[in-house]
């Protein structure tokens, strides 16, 4: 399906943590560039007929102020969109409301860089226990949807191909790869070394369903 190390190696993962009205936050953010022009990378991201060809299928309102629901996972509010450079929504997810923002910014050659932040109320205990890989692994398989749906010309990749791809022992590497990755990203932000090691071992077994060692 794709080299798994090089897409592993192309991607930027940081943690982080803001101060919110709310309370203190988790931010998880993701980045890869891509050899897209700016106005197309947009339409990727944000047209309901090729949002499914690399990520999940979706319906709703895909406006501002309007909702969206991915097929079996989030769904939310589109709060924000400055086209072709920036969308913001809200993640709602098993009773959970977080947010998204989506930036493109325009690189040399014709090329783009897409960087997601994802900003999460995270429970300590939970964090404590599955670190950023728990919602980065995830972001990590969409970014690797869109680097095969933009490398393929615009096709896309059944959902039956995906997932027995990720059932794989290539999908369980790239999934193994991407937790300790996040891992690495934590421990830079300032999570014990130690404790970053059991959170990607609980992470990799969740993703993987293999025990965690």
């Amino acid at each position: 399906m794709t080299d798994v190390t090089h897409q592993i190696s192309s991607v930027r993962r940081t943690v982080g943590s803001r101060t919110l009205e709310a309370g203190e936050a988790r931010v998880v953010t993701i980045s890869q560039t891509y050899d897209a022009p700016l106005d197309d990378l947009w339409d990727a991201c944000t047209s309901a007929e090729r949002i499914p060809r690399w990520f999940l299928p979706i319906s709703g309102e895909l406006r501002l102020h309007g909702r969206y629901q991915l097929e079996g996972n989030a769904g939310g509010t589109i709060e924000r969109c400055d086209p072709p450079k920036s969308f913001a929504a809200t993640w709602e997810y098993g009773g959970d409301v977080s947010g998204i923002e989506v930036r493109l910014t325009p690189e040399a050659d014709g090329r783009t860089r897409f960087e997601l932040e994802h900003v999460a109320h995270v429970d300590d205990e939970r964090w404590a226990e599955f670190g950023p890989g728990a919602v980065g692994v995830g972001w990590d398989m969409g970014l690797l949807g869109l680097a095969s749906h933009l490398a393929a010309d615009g096709a896309g990749v059944a959902p039956e191909e995906a997932a027995a791809w990720l059932g794989s022992e290539e999908g369980r590497q790239f999934i193994t790869l991407s937790s300790e990755s996040w891992g690495e990203a934590s421990v830079v932000a300032g999570t014990d070394p130690e404790a970053a090691r059991a959170a990607v071992a609980r992470t990799t077994a969740a993703y993987t369903g293999a025990p965690a060692a």
